[in-house]
């Protein structure tokens, strides 16, 4: 898997300061993407270990309240194949930090059902994160005054929540997990 971007102190996707990882690539092609170069599998850097280490690392700082997924699309299964192990790692070490994800397919729709996007890695993948941010970017839809996202049509979503329900539930603007102090 290849990366676009890594943001040390983003504060644009969650709540609070995170570290921000944009995978490469997304065969979803949504028209006015706001990341359209990691639309291709092939764009930035490997995703390494040494990448991954850094990561963590800086997930450390008690200020950091989490990790955030973004693209290209997390959930296009090659992409799940090489974030699975590093959302494992995430969640080993930082119990008590959030994992967002945002993610082009819908949760009920493309990630608990079959389609191009569900694979042997999306429950567990699913099982590891916290808040997903579902939905394609719908141009005629997009707001600027959306917290968290980009376009009316987009959901954010309570993951372990809507595991428990077997239905999406919204997310209530709550941090589930407390964060450390130090």
């Amino acid at each position: 898997m290849n990366y676009a971007a890594i943001k040390w102190a983003d504060v644009a996707n969650g709540p609070g300061v995170r570290v921000s990882l944009f995978v490469s690539g997304c065969t979803h092609r949504c028209p006015g993407c706001f990341n359209e170069e990691a639309q291709d599998f092939g764009y930035g850097q490997p995703f390494t270990q040494a990448e991954e280490d850094k990561i963590v690392e800086a997930l450390a700082p008690a200020h950091i309240k989490g990790l955030s997924l973004l693209g290209g699309e997390p959930f296009e299964p090659d992409n799940q194949l090489a974030l699975l192990p590093f959302l494992r790692r995430v969640k080993e070490t930082y119990p008590q930090k959030e994992i967002w994800c945002y993610s082009g397919y819908t949760l009920d729709e493309e990630l608990w059902k079959d389609s191009r996007a569900r694979c042997q890695y999306t429950d567990e993948m699913l099982a590891l994160i916290d808040i997903l941010v579902d939905g394609p970017f719908v141009e005629a839809q997009k707001d600027l005054n959306l917290r968290f996202r980009g376009s009316s049509n987009q959901r954010i979503l309570d993951v372990p929540a809507s595991l428990e329900a077997h239905t999406p539930i919204l997310w209530t603007g709550e941090m589930k997990i407390q964060p450390i102090t130090e």
